[in-house]
């Protein structure tokens, strides 16, 4: 196991072992113990009581996240000549169809969300195995299938995103910097919290939020207490 530095140790130290915090004071707590000298993204780990291997207890969705991720989110649109200029003005990043199919094709899939149309589909349908496991394939339910394409754009770049209950039944997702103010922290966690709430499978059975974890890239994570959100 590899040694904390004294930084690592001395953030360590700020947290309380076996204390839950409220979200309040997490939000404050993770901006204090965050040690690396670059901008660390700060993420939170939502541990739920479903059983992702059943249909029915599939939890996913997208949320806008108010104050945005503070990261620029890179976004592919695959779209025909006639939609090309409202995805440019929108603030796609690349645009185009056939000449990035092939790009992904020959493996290139440096973006973060792609955007296309329904027609477009079926031309992605055979770079399923490449765009799947990367979570880059769009999809009608997260509003990367639409035929709004530049409104869809413009969702993603304010701070739209899209989360997926993972295996082991944890939903992961950036909600901000270690930069923004501990009440911009608060306000994205709060909202995608509150959005999983809603998204509760009426399958689910028992405890439906066992655990929340706030951390920042390099810190240690911070316990809440998921009564008091």
């Amino acid at each position: 196991m590899a040694k904390l530095t004294k930084k690592q140790k001395e953030a360590a130290s700020k947290i309380e072992k076996n204390r839950l915090y409220t979200l309040k004071d997490a939000s404050a707590l993770i901006k204090e113990v965050a040690a690396a000298k670059f901008d660390e993204s700060v993420d939170i780990a939502v541990r739920l009581g479903v059983d992702p291997r059943k249909a029915n207890q599939m939890v996913r969705g997208v949320v806008t996240l108010p104050h945005g991720t503070g990261k620029d989110t890179r976004v592919l649109a695959l779209v025909t000549p006639d939609k090309e200029a409202e995805a440019q003005a929108a603030g796609a990043d690349y645009v185009g169809l056939d000449e990035y199919l092939q790009k992904i094709k020959d493996g290139w899939t440096d973006v973060d969300v792609i955007i296309t149309m329904p027609a477009v589909m079926g031309k992605l349908g055979p770079l399923g195995r490449i765009l799947g496991p990367r979570g880059l394939m769009p999809n009608p339910k997260t509003g990367t299938v639409t035929m709004d394409v530049a409104k869809a754009v413009q969702e993603v770049k304010a701070g739209k995103i899209d989360f997926k209950v993972d295996k082991t039944g944890i939903v992961h997702a950036g909600i901000g910097k270690v930069s923004f103010d501990a009440d911009k922290i608060y306000d994205n966690a709060h909202e995608i919290i509150q959005t999983l709430i809603k998204l509760k499978p009426t399958a689910a059975k028992g405890t439906y939020i066992k655990s929340i974890h706030l951390s920042s890239t390099m810190s240690p994570a911070i316990a809440l207490d998921p009564k008091a959100v």
